[in-house]
């Protein structure tokens, strides 16, 4: 359905709670079609973004290790990765 969730099992260090957070987001405006939330619909969306950030940390505690790594790094190490050093 989404080719640009990234992967989160697996990762070493494992997935931050912000990392999820933003995959969570990402399936929610994927699959409501909202890039902005409004005044209408935000309670609804952000509601949906807890309930999924939940259910994912979930279930990627209850996984067992993958035997490889990801293909592809998530989008916020990317950013840290290119981030000039501070």
């Amino acid at each position: 359905m989404c080719r640009n969730i990234t992967t989160l099992r697996g990762l070493e260090p494992p997935a931050t709670a912000e990392e999820i957070e933003a995959s969570a987001r990402q399936y929610v405006r994927k699959i409501t079609g909202v890039q902005k939330t409004s005044e209408a619909n935000v309670a609804a969306f952000e509601a949906a973004v807890a309930a999924i950030t939940f259910v994912a940390a979930e279930v990627l505690l209850q996984l067992p290790p993958r035997r490889t790594p990801p293909s592809t790094v998530p989008p916020l190490r990317r950013l840290a990765a290119k981030a000039p050093p501070t």
